[in-house]
């Protein structure tokens, strides 16, 4: 077990950060509180290479993996502009379509992801179901040589700005009619499919939204990989996506400490810097040490990520990211409380650049998946607990 990296990552993570302090926090609220879109960070993150570092070559990927590309998402969120869709497109969606997608679907998708030149939604969660596979309503019934989809999505992220949506929905097994999970690739311009937005009080760029499908129509070829192994598919997109989510979490958690510590190094009463008083370094201190405990399992999850070489393997990594995204995620609401803490009335205000992060950093704990059922999973699969639902 290494924990070190190499050259070329730490190169990466240098070449992030340096485009992440191009454009920082001030940036990413500017279009955020105008209703805009992070796009010249995306385009230029994906002319640099940095958002289909995880994808194939062969497709105009970098032919790294899931660990470089949480490296890019960690150093863009350190640098307060972490790019939400880099979780969805490259991470989930990509990923899905590497590994499972017929040469046709690998030809048309991942060279347009990898360029970043198409970004691809993921909608699994539903108003009544969530995200439980097995109790979704969105329905696909075969129509000759066609299918036919008909269903409600909601938060959905970032449709505005996708060329496509994949959505899980299910379909009828031919030989017990039970219904089981696949995946389609909808563009977003096919007939029947809409959304509309949804209001969030939280400061964010990437909108959420409501999808309605309403007998949308789609080709066989819109069927991603074996409609068969399609819940093994999933599985296999939503390690990638705890992942990021980790990564994104971690990145924030370091804006928001390094923003605390250069504020208690400075800021000045009774004649000492206040970060002198253990009343305001411990707590520090201790979001230091948190975090980086996260990072370790979000490396780890990372690592075995990407020594998978067949979908059994991802069950390894399962445990790992779904304990990063947890620990991650309490490292970064404790760092964003405790950055507002230690600069007191100055942590509310526009200047400081912390308490917009307060609704933001907090939803960490629910998206993409709660920590709830974060621990549901680890008392069932790592304690060996009998399940409770």
């Amino acid at each position: 077990m290494n924990f070190t990296e190499t050259d070329e990552q730490l190169a990466l993570r240098a070449a992030v950060a340096e485009l992440g302090a191009k454009y920082g926090y001030s940036y990413f609220l500017k279009q955020a509180r105008s209703g805009g879109r992070l796009t010249e960070l995306w385009q230029e993150a994906a002319r640099l290479g940095f958002i289909g570092v995880n994808l194939p070559e062969e497709y105009g990927g970098g032919g790294a993996g899931m660990y470089e590309l949480a490296i890019v998402l960690e150093e863009l969120a350190a640098a307060g502009c972490g790019l939400l869709m880099m979780v969805v497109s490259p991470a989930i969606c990509g990923t899905i379509i590497a590994r499972f997608g017929t040469p046709e679907q690998k030809q048309h998708w991942l060279p347009k992801l990898a360029s970043g030149s198409s970004i691809m939604a993921f909608g699994i969660t539903e108003p009544d179901a969530g995200s439980n596979s097995h109790k979704l309503t969105t329905v696909a019934t075969r129509d000759g040589d066609s299918w036919v989809l008909n269903g409600r999505k909601i938060y959905i992220s970032g449709v505005d700005e996708a060329e496509a949506v994949l959505i899980v929905g299910r379909t009828a097994d031919a030989k017990t009619g039970k219904l089981r999970p696949a995946l389609f690739a909808v563009p977003t311009d096919t007939p029947g499919f809409s959304f509309r937005p949804l209001e969030m009080d939280i400061v964010m760029p990437e909108k959420q939204y409501l999808l309605f499908l309403d007998d949308v129509k789609l080709p066989a070829s819109a069927l991603i990989g074996d409609e068969g192994a399609a819940l093994l598919q999933l599985f296999a997109g939503l390690n990638p996506e705890r992942i990021m989510a980790s990564a994104m979490a971690t990145g924030s958690a370091r804006y928001a400490l390094d923003k605390a510590i250069s504020y208690a190094r400075e800021r000045t009463v009774w004649s000492v810097p206040i970060g002198a008083h253990q009343g305001l370094a411990h707590p520090l201190a201790q979001v230091k040490i948190e975090l980086e405990l996260a990072r370790l399992m979000m490396q780890k999850a990372a690592t075995l990520q990407d020594r998978s070489a067949d979908v059994g393997a991802d069950q390894a990594a399962g445990e790992a990211a779904n304990m990063a995204k947890y620990a991650a995620a309490e490292a970064s609401v404790r760092a964003v409380d405790q950055a507002v803490q230690s600069m007191g009335g100055n942590g509310l205000t526009k200047e400081y650049g912390v308490a917009s992060l307060l609704a933001l950093s907090r939803t960490t704990r629910i998206a993409p998946v709660s920590r709830e059922m974060i621990l549901n999973f680890v008392a069932q699969n790592s304690l060996g607990l009998p399940k409770s639902y």
